[in-house]
């Protein structure tokens, strides 16, 4: 029964995935409405396994937004490389607890292997504690949580034992556009989503590093690289030298952009993105693998270990080897790493930096055809994102609703400074020229049927 079911698993998603080519990116009307379907009362007794297999792949398959194609670019969200895919059901086979060594000794072995690998690949410290989590805001918090620690105990207090009542007070300083998830992981952490100092920012989005107010006492300074809207990096190494100078943690936001270090052409970008003391980043963004693969980063491992780590006497003690758990939020979790190392192992360097390098040239092409054709870049693509408008916000919003239900490709809106915009943001492995061709002429299409 199990191999059977294993089987149509796997056979039914290979459909899925070869059928994503000629089928619009989002889901049809009548596959939405089917969804209702759902609204049911819990069976009463036993289904068999492969009926309901069946009716979620009948009912759930043809619901989704086809983000595994190569025509997805409504967010940073790269589709998942066949490999990966593969791993993460082996993985997901093995069932493993990754939280110890020694219940799970050959996921640890890959785990380490991997963040190893991403050390170098990102040019970061080597000593450099790395833990894998949900996304790139478990991924945040886990950075900033070591930078509490720190800063906390320079000051003399122990935040963990003690908690932030009557704590030396924190001072965050953030650029003017710092994503949404810095401060959702700010707020969880007692530091406050209103409390953070705002830095302005220019015409990319970039934190003014001549806006930088003066530093003093336990202050955390969070840079980012890769503006959500731009693709823009932070000018972090005269960021960062101001704020160790005044003895600040310098924490980097690089869900995406920290990717750019992996390829030559890109590299210069994130100059000095190495001196930071903790980085957060996405590996189902660029390096394309399934969701729930966010990786953090911290120079000094007993930060993020005291911010982390758990004891009980049921746990093993393992004290020659490193404790995933003692890195990360969670102490049950999945093989996260499996994945992570799968697709490093099938791409290698340079096939990382092809696939990174490959998206910004389709981004660059995006920008040139429509630029060509009267509308207006707002950015600098300088990396995988592009920001065009199609006249005023109005017709804007009128020309990407009607491409999103067109089907060729997906775009989302955005407002960035002071303009409506849709963002085309290029992150899939599975994007070819054609893909872009394709979906370029759709833009244009559509564009000039709305009068654009």
């Amino acid at each position: 029964m199990t191999h059977a079911l294993l089987d149509d698993a796997a056979r039914r998603a290979s459909c899925y995935l070869e059928g994503l080519p000629g089928r619009p990116v989002a889901p049809t009307a009548e596959a939405r409405q089917r969804l209702q379907g759902l609204d049911e009362t819990l069976p009463e007794g036993p289904q068999p396994p492969e009926a309901v297999l069946q009716r979620l792949d009948e009912l759930g398959s043809p619901a989704t937004m086809a983000m595994a194609g190569g025509r997805f670019f409504g967010f940073v969200v790269g589709g998942a490389l066949p490999v990966a895919v593969a791993a993460n059901w082996l993985a997901t086979a093995w069932d493993q607890n990754a939280a110890s060594p020694s219940a799970s000794p050959g996921v640890a072995a890959f785990e380490q292997a991997a963040l190893r690998w991403l050390l170098d690949l990102f040019g970061l410290p080597a000593h450099a504690a790395g833990a894998f989590v949900t996304g790139a805001t478990q991924a945040n918090l886990c950075g900033l949580a070591a930078a509490r620690h720190a800063v906390l105990a320079r000051a003399g207090w122990d935040v963990e034992a003690d908690g932030l009542f009557g704590a030396p007070p924190v001072t965050v300083v953030v650029g003017e556009e710092a994503h949404p998830t810095l401060f959702k992981a700010l707020g969880v952490l007692g530091l406050g989503r209103r409390r953070v100092v705002q830095v302005p920012v220019d015409a990319q989005g970039r934190m003014r590093a001549d806006r930088l107010p003066a530093l003093s006492g336990p202050t955390i300074l969070c840079l980012q690289a890769g503006n959500v809207n731009t693709g823009a990096f932070d000018p972090i190494p005269a960021l960062c030298a101001q704020a160790h100078a005044a003895g600040a943690w310098v924490h980097v936001d690089g869900a995406f952009g920290l990717w750019a270090r992996s390829c030559a052409a890109l590299r210069a970008l994130s100059d000095g993105v190495e001196q930071a003391d903790s980085w957060a980043t996405d590996a189902h963004k660029w390096l394309n693998v399934p969701y729930d693969s966010g990786l953090a980063f911290v120079r000094d491992a007993d930060a993020l270990r005291a911010a982390m780590s758990v004891t009980a006497a049921y746990l093993p003690a393992t004290a020659q080897e490193r404790v995933p758990s003692d890195f990360t939020p969670e102490l049950s979790r999945r093989a996260r790493g499996v994945d992570i190392w799968a697709a490093l192992s099938a791409l290698g360097r340079q096939g990382v930096a092809d696939l990174v390098e490959r998206c910004c040239r389709h981004a660059r092409r995006f920008a040139q055809g429509l630029s060509e054709a009267g509308h207006v870049i707002r950015n600098e693509v300088v990396l995988n994102q592009v920001l065009v408008s199609f006249g005023d916000a109005a017709m804007t919003r009128r020309v990407i609703a009607a491409l999103q239900a067109e089907g060729t490709c997906w775009c989302g809106v955005t407002e960035w400074q002071g303009h409506t915009a849709m963002r085309i943001s290029v992150s899939s492995w599975a994007t070819t020229d054609g893909d872009v061709e394709r979906s370029l002429a759709a833009m244009l299409r559509v564009a000039a049927e709305c009068g654009a």
